[in-house]
């Protein structure tokens, strides 16, 4: 990965000049090889990663495993766009293994996921199956440890 799309997938929320300083590049091309990225879909867009607990988030999020039927002309394609377009939807990931989609669902309540899973999702032609699993505790999420207050367990080391 570049050295600048990985400091920016770490942490966007620094200046241009700190990334300038970084790389050891000017800021300007720095600006120019953001503007760049964005322009070219690269980066996709930016976002705070947030302890939902804290923040008073009462939502529920789901996994969603969908068995799906490729298609001819598209393979997963096709159905996996058309999944990830609905509202509900926070990611969608072409999968290896027992299924092949992982869904990931963010709704106000339990309710508005089985709504979702029956009346949207299971109606899709070529969705064959689905098993939906709630997310219980968030322990890390975005690559940051969640519901830490500053206190460092280290894992024992062990010759």
């Amino acid at each position: 990965m570049d050295p600048l799309i990985r400091q920016l997938h770490n942490n966007s929320n620094q200046t241009r000049a700190e990334l300038a300083e970084k790389l050891a590049i000017s800021e300007a091309e720095v600006n120019q090889r953001i503007a760049d990225a964005e322009a070219n879909g690269t980066i996709l867009g930016y976002q705070a990663v947030v302890d939902r607990q804290k923040a008073g988030h009462r939502g529920v999020h789901a996994l969603i495993e969908v068995r799906i039927s490729p298609e001819a002309d598209g393979g997963f394609d096709r159905l996996a766009r058309r999944i990830s377009r609905f509202d509900q939807v926070r990611d969608c990931f072409l999968m290896s293994g027992g299924y092949d989609l992982a869904v990931i669902v963010e709704a106000e309540d339990l309710l508005e996921v089985a709504t979702f899973v029956s009346e949207k999702l299971s109606m899709i032609g070529g969705v064959l199956s689905t098993a939906t699993r709630f997310q219980l505790k968030a322990y890390k999420d975005g690559g940051f440890l969640v519901g830490f207050d500053g206190e460092e367990d280290r894992l024992p080391v062990t010759p």
